[in-house]
This record gives structure tokens, C-alpha cells and sequence, in this order.
């Protein structure tokens, strides 16, 4: 598939693999709260094995879609995000399955993953968790994390996180969307427009 989502996710995918290689040496600092470098590597690696792993393991019925694009995909995830613990161990499973060299096995899924999105058509189906979805639907999900986490990754090894425009165009269209889903957008606008801070520990996630 040859289409935006795509080229944003490609693009996100590589950033993070560029700051991923500031990271040698320092897997073991802190990365993002209780997690290592490390953890937070394997973290954000898995929105690259995800799409992987869940393409071709739904039908191909298209009347299976559960969930119909990003926004109903991180509404459906709400319980499972709160479960901060597995969440936590997670990541840092996935920080240990990167082994003895985390930036070539990086490189290994930054070169494999977005080769699997071109050769499949945007309506192929991923079976996620929480339900069957498109894989048009699903890659402003991964790009969202990868953009995210890239730029947690970045402020934890003191680099600059350079974000590529259409990934952060693509990750504000998701939070965007989720705010307004929420009923929190006003707040949103007020601060990003630069009228007012927002309320302490306000988030869309």
C-alpha cells in the first residue's frame, strides 16, 4: 500500500531507528519511568513486530472489521492501558528479546516491517487484541507509538528527536481525534494555541 499512512509510518519507523543508534552504551540508563533505554527500546520496537505479527492472521472478510480506524482502536484499549504493570513488563520483555545487539535487531524489523506494509493492500486485516481491523486503520496506531516513543527516547539520551512532518502529522490527527472522542479537544486547542496550560496530568491516552 502506497499511501500516507504508510509513507508516515515508514518514516516514523526510520527516525527511531536513527535515534536508536545514540542509544549504544547506554542501555542500561534510564529511559522512560521505571524502564531502562533498553526497555523503552523493546517497547517501542513492538509497534513494529505488532504489525507483523497481526497482519494475515485475521479472514479476509471484511465484514469482520471490529474497529474501524485509530481512534476506536485506542478507545477499545482504554482498560488494557491502564494496566500500567503489564504494560511495564512487556516492554521490558521485549528490551530483553533484542539481545546482545538492540540496534541490529532494530534495523532487522526497520527493513523488514515496512517492506510487509507496501506489499500489502490497504485493506488487508490485522487481528489485534481488541478486535479486527484494517491495516490502513491500524498504522496511525504504530506510527502514533513510534513518534511518541522516539521522542521519549530522544529526551532520555539528550538528543534532538527531529520528528518527520508526516508522522507528526499523523500522531496530532490521532490525539487529535481521541481528544474530541473524549470531550477533551477544548482543553487542547486552549493550550496548543497558546491561551492556557493544560490541566495537570491531562492526557488522550
Amino acid at each position: 500500500m502506497d499511501t500516507p499512512a504508510a509513507q508516515a509510518f515508514g518514516s516514523a519507523a526510520h527516525r527511531f531507528l536513527e535515534v536508536s543508534a545514540c542509544a549504544t552504551g547506554h542501555y542500561d540508563s534510564p529511559g522512560l519511568g521505571e524502564w531502562s533505554v533498553r526497555d523503552l527500546l523493546g517497547h517501542t520496537s513492538r509497534s513494529l513486530s505488532t504489525v507483523e505479527t497481526y497482519l494475515g492472521t485475521a479472514s479476509s472478510d471484511p465484514d469482520a472489521v471490529d474497529l474501524a480506524d485509530a481512534v476506536a482502536y485506542y478507545l477499545a484499549t482504554a482498560g488494557a492501558l491502564a494496566d500500567t504493570a503489564a504494560v511495564a513488563q512487556r516492554g521490558r520483555d521485549a528490551g530483553a528479546a533484542l539481545g546482545a545487539d538492540p540496534l541490529a535487531t532494530l534495523s532487522a524489523l526497520v527493513l523488514r516491517v515496512p517492506e510487509l506494509v507496501w506489499a500489502a493492500p490497504a485493506t488487508a486485516l490485522v487481528r489485534t487484541p481488541f478486535g479486527t481491523m484494517t491495516l490502513e486503520g491500524y498504522l496511525p496506531t504504530r506510527t502514533l507509538e513510534l513518534t511518541v516513543h522516539t521522542c521519549d527516547l530522544a529526551a532520555a539520551l539528550g538528543v534532538t528527536a527531529d520528528v518527520p512532518q508526516a508522522a507528526a502529522a499523523e500522531a496530532f490527527a490521532v490525539i487529535g481525534g481521541l481528544a474530541a472522542a473524549q470531550g477533551t479537544a477544548s482543553a487542547a486547542l486552549l493550550a496548543l494555541t497558546g491561551r492556557s496550560s493544560l490541566p495537570a496530568g491531562y492526557s488522550v491516552l
